[in-house]
């Protein structure tokens, strides 16, 4: 499994809804952050391009250069929502395709995954959107909302290009097993905002249990040891780092 950044989680983490309100810069540092505690090819979650044509070629740039090796754009009109509420306005296809190929422009090593949320209009435009992008250049195509198991199967058979799954909680999308999206043969599947609402009701719960208890004691065996979380961090590997900067320097004196 690899890890992801999505808008949704970020802007919930930030205490903001989803509703295109992060900054390329905020989605650069996190993604900086991800990128440092992880070996593994990140993908990034653009929403609309942060702008036009120009602005996407600086948002690959910058997020490039942090190590980032996938981003996935959508078609959503700015401010975009999260692609499983209502009220969601679409660009022309024409205007994605120039942010695709902007994007291919500023990065041929780049991976680009690009979202068509037309599906509210009908499966026959998502599909039909989905082709132009690939065409236009995008490595992944993602149809967001997909609402039944046929929409999901149509989408496989008609779109030729690689495509990604979003199975994310309480949405549009029925509850799909990994196993079923691999039967249907989609490429990839994300789980965006799970991880970040697990943690957001443990926390929840821990506060709630340390308010009314006064201890921790309860809930001790639910964290992460301070050996483990050292190791995650990598903490002995920076000290024996700074050890050995601090012997050189004494032996070159």
């Amino acid at each position: 499994m690899n890890p992801g950044l999505s808008g949704a989680a970020l802007s919930a983490s930030k205490g903001l809804p989803d509703l295109g309100l992060l900054t390329m810069e905020d989605v650069r540092s996190a993604a900086a952050d991800i990128v440092r505690a992880s070996s593994l090819p990140l993908l990034v979650d653009c929403n609309t391009g942060f702008g036009e044509a120009l602005n996407v070629m600086r948002a690959v740039r910058e997020l490039k250069g942090v190590g980032v090796a996938a981003i996935q754009i959508e078609d959503q009109q700015f401010p975009k929502k999260c692609g499983h509420l209502n009220d969601k306005k679409v660009v022309t296809s024409d205007e994605m395709c120039r942010k695709i190929a902007a994007a291919r422009k500023a990065s041929l090593s780049m991976v680009i995954c690009a979202r068509t949320d037309a599906g509210f209009i009908s499966t026959d435009e998502a599909i039909y959107r989905a082709n132009q992008y690939a065409n236009s250049g995008a490595d992944v195509i993602f149809v967001e909302a997909l609402d039944s198991p046929e929409a999901i199967q149509r989408v496989r058979a008609e779109v030729k290009a690689p495509l990604l799954a979003n199975m994310t909680e309480f949405g549009r999308t029925p509850e799909t097993s990994l196993q079923e999206w691999n039967n249907y043969g989609y490429n990839l599947v994300i789980y965006p905002v799970s991880a970040f609402r697990i943690s957001a009701r443990a926390m929840e719960s821990f506060y709630q249990r340390l308010k009314r208890d006064g201890h921790v004691q309860a809930t001790k065996s639910d964290m992460m040891r301070r050996d483990e979380l050292y190791a995650h961090i990598r903490y002995y590997d920076y000290e024996t780092l700074d050890t050995s900067i601090a012997a050189t320097k004494l032996i070159e004196q």
